[in-house]
């Protein structure tokens, strides 16, 4: 290929009507993939996808919401002169961008802020890209004024900082600072809406001024927009936090703990059926079930690697509370709220009282979370003057008593299977457990049960030889297959997470990753669905192959994930002995279908629309009688469904059928028995479902004898309970 080939020079020399059609080029070079603007030159001999306006699949719509992103932030520059711009990524589904402006934006305002965009859009304003180097780049920004676009070039890699300008007539152009890629034209956006509008702050960070951050979605046809946002409407009437309340599954309680949920009966029932549903598959593949504590060493998760990497996600350490390690506490307490609210002088009053000397101390360093972790390291290592006699001294005498909660179950396992030794006949070991974990989600984030601060995971881990790893990667996918296919999760693709060669983030060597890499591809090419590989997105142990579910109004869920780790093994020295009589190190295989109990659970909600297959339901079956003269064959009904282990109940008040059946209705119980006088004498029932269709009258044994079939098939209401025998 010719220097300076762009993407646009490759489509105009296949047609005219694909040069049009294209939005950008997907490059990929020694592996890896991106994203580029179709008047971009290509980085010399590579793989080359041309995305266009026809595709509208996840890459060429990701450019498209990106680029509608800034033209939405143009608009409100414009309505809103003192709007400061902060940073506006393209999402799943759509776009938002933060603002910074004390005058609030309101979905009132929406109208204008559309109007204004079809204005630019209607222009066809191209979208140009400049570089500068850092030090011009960072000086142009520091003039401009904006310090969340200075913090943004800080943060950015590289030594070149790139710009998009939009638009080609001087004084109606629009710049900001921007990785892209872009739209060649604000012309090729052509289906968008303003959506919400809500309060962020900035990263995350509670002690930041809040932000306004407006939300947003285009397409490049009017008609999948269209679609989209009946989607949304119909997605409203699934939300598992709404139904959650009204089928009476869970409820997260302020006194409890944001994040942390409370299962009500009707949600345990759910949760320990798919429990019992994974277990019985479990025991036919040879999993032997375990329990770890909620707790553990520091030591451990440092060993493992997990910490400090998920530190900051992480709930504080415990430790006994003795008197002679109060002082730490309340000094690392003081200090970190110091750096939280930007309180220099009371940093400094804290770091000598520790006695740590100021020339010793960071005060150059601008992350504030780098700075606190090496003035916690010299308040560790102790000097004289200390204020607090214990500080110097504390980490040798207490530090076997320091804990945190779990923040995954992994390390655990691993000291189970290295409590004894193992012979290469004993693997694969597979362990596997129900096992709770904590991570510090930021307040912001939290959602219902899909976004939570305690979650149960339905973990495993398998010890196998390297000859091993093949077979029991395709066992844990066809694992998860048999887990979507009962549920009726059948819409998914498969994505291989890779390590991205540039970062520094993952563990382990080179050598051991391509291995894992290459074990990965093979196993997904087993699925018989087509699977994408993404660098960037393996765990920073090793490689991954996750699942992307399509629920049933169009959209997707990460759920089961399968890794391959050869660096914990390593770090944990585990070993057992091979065929040669020598000490060889075991691959580890982590494995979680479901994910979390509680993100999973959360997603069926709003699946199903809590609308559960007759297995899953938690009332299964309820029962009323029309009057008192059919109340005690009715009870003779119920009963019978009890002995044969259906969930029932027996409605038996005094009032009309019709509001009783309402209200079952509403419970969404999948079937609702009806048995008057006429049925009583026939000892029969009258059979309705949970749509209010009612299915005929059968007698009593066919109706138990299908039930407990279809719940003990699992079937999804396959089981027709209308007509004869």
């Amino acid at each position: 290929m010719a220097e300076g080939t762009t993407t646009y020079d490759v489509a105009s020399g296949i047609g005219p009507g694909l040069a049009r059609a294209s939005v950008a080029g997907y490059v990929t070079r020694n592996g890896v993939g991106e994203i580029v603007d179709v008047h971009r030159p290509l980085p010399g001999d590579c793989d080359l996808r041309i995305l266009t306006q026809a595709d509208e699949d996840q890459d060429s719509l990701h450019v498209l919401r990106h680029s509608c992103a800034h033209v939405m932030a143009e608009a409100i520059c414009k309505l809103y002169p003192d709007a400061r711009l902060v940073y506006g990524p393209p999402v799943e589904g759509g776009f938002y961008y933060d603002i910074d402006l004390d005058e609030s934006i309101t979905p009132d305002a929406f109208e204008r802020i559309e109007a204004e965009m079809k204005r630019i859009i209607k222009e066809k304003r191209p979208f140009t890209r400049y570089e500068m180097s850092r030090s011009e780049a960072m000086q142009k920004l520091a003039a401009e004024g904006n310090r969340y676009k200075v913090d943004n070039a800080e943060r950015a890699d590289g030594d070149e900082l790139s710009f998009y300008v939009t638009g080609d007539k001087p004084g109606e152009q629009f710049e900001d600072l921007c990785r892209g890629p872009h739209v060649p034209t604000t012309g090729a956006i052509g289906a968008f809406k303003v959506r919400q509008v809500s309060a962020a702050y900035y990263r995350g960070d509670a002690n930041e001024k809040s932000l306004q951050r407006v939300y947003g979605t285009a397409f490049f046809k009017k008609a999948s927009l269209r679609e989209y946002l009946e989607r949304l409407e119909e997605a409203k009437k699934r939300d598992h936090r709404v139904l959650g309340r009204q089928l009476e599954l869970f409820h997260i309680d302020e006194m409890v703990g944001q994040g942390l949920v409370l299962w009500a009966p009707n949600g345990a029932t759910i949760r320990k059926e798919l429990q019992d549903f994974i277990s019985a598959e479990l025991r036919k593949t040879g999993y032997h079930e375990v329990f770890t504590p909620h707790i553990g060493k520091v030591e451990l998760y440092r060993t493992s690697g997990h910490f400090p990497y998920y530190e900051d996600s992480q709930f504080p350490h415990l430790m006994p509370i003795r008197e002679n390690a109060k002082p730490l506490y309340k000094f690392l307490r003081d200090l970190r709220d110091a750096y939280k609210l930007g309180d220099v002088d009371r940093e400094r009053d804290l770091v000598r009282a520790a006695g740590i000397r100021e020339n010793e101390y960071p005060w150059d360093e601008q992350d504030p979370v780098k700075r606190f972790a090496i003035g916690r390291q010299l308040c560790q290592e102790g000097t004289e003057g200390c204020s607090c006699a214990e500080i110097s001294n504390r980490l040798e005498k207490h530090g076997d008593d320091s804990f945190v909660l779990k923040p995954m179950n992994c390390p655990h396992h691993i000291r189970i299977f290295a409590n004894k030794p193992h012979s290469y006949r004993d693997l694969p070991v597979r362990l596997a457990e129900f096992g709770t974990v904590y991570r510090w989600e930021q307040s912001g984030e939290l959602n219902g049960m899909t976004r939570v601060r305690g979650f149960t995971q339905d973990d495993a881990h398998i010890f196998c030889t390297q000859e091993q790893v093949a077979d029991e990667l395709i066992g844990c996918l066809d694992l998860v297959k048999t887990i979507f296919g009962t549920l009726g999760m059948e819409d998914y693709r498969v994505r291989v997470g890779l390590r991205d060669p540039d970062s520094s983030k993952y563990a382990g060597d080179v050598e051991r990753w391509s291995l894992a890499e290459q074990a990965c591809r093979e196993a997904a090419a087993t699925l018989g669905v087509p699977f994408s590989e993404e660098s960037g997105e393996a765990a920073f142990y090793g490689p991954k192959i996750d699942f992307i579910v399509r629920d049933c109004i169009g959209r997707e869920w990460q759920l089961g994930t399968v890794q391959v780790d050869y660096s914990l093994p390593e770090r944990f020295g585990l070993s057992y002995v091979g065929s040669d009589n020598r000490e060889h190190r075991p691959v580890m295989i982590h494995r979680a279908p479901f994910g979390s109990m509680e993100r999973f659970v959360g997603i069926l909600i709003e699946h199903f629309a809590g609308e559960f297959p007759l297995w899953l339901s938690p009332v299964q079956v309820i029962v009323m009688s029309i009057s008192d003269k059919s109340g005690r064959f009715g009870q003779q009904v119920h009963r019978r469904l009890l002995e044969a282990g259906v969930r029932a109940e027996f409605d038996a008040a005094s009032e009309k059928i019709g509001p009783k059946k309402h209200r079952a209705r509403a419970r969404k119980i999948p079937y609702i028995i009806v048995v008057g006088e006429q049925e009583a004498a026939d000892e029969t029932v009258n059979v309705n479902d949970s749509g209010g269709k009612n299915l005929g009258n059968q007698s009593v044994d066919d109706f138990v004898e299908r039930c407990v079939e279809e719940i003990k098939s699992k079937g999804r209401q396959a089981v027709a309970l209308s007509g004869s025998a």
